[in-house]
C-alpha cells in the first residue's frame, strides 16, 4: 500500500485540512498520516479561532514519522488568512 503524509492544519468541522486530506487519501487506497500544524476552531460559516503548533513539536511529529514509515508522498496545507 502506498503512503503519504499531510501536512496541514485541523478543520474542527472536518471539511478541510487533514481532516479532507485522509478522507481523501483513504478513499484512493492510500495509507494517511498526519503532521498538524494548527488547530481550528471552524465550521461553513468561517474561523473562530486558530492555535498554532510550535516549530519544534511539528518537528517532532515528523521526525517520528519519517523514522517509521516513510511516506511515499508529501502534500501540505495552504494558509488562506
Amino acid at each position: 500500500m502506498k503512503t503519504a503524509l499531510t501536512i496541514a492544519g485541523s478543520d474542527s468541522s472536518g471539511g478541510a485540512g487533514i481532516q479532507a486530506d485522509i478522507k481523501t487519501m483513504t478513499a484512493n487506497g492510500v495509507y494517511a498520516m498526519s503532521a498538524v500544524t494548527a488547530l481550528t476552531a471552524q465550521n461553513t460559516t468561517g474561523v473562530y479561532g486558530i492555535l498554532e503548533s510550535t516549530p519544534e513539536f511539528l518537528a517532532n511529529q515528523l521526525d517520528c514519522i519519517f523514522t517509521d514509515i516513510f511516506p511515499d508522498a508529501v502534500k501540505t496545507g495552504t494558509r488562506t488568512s
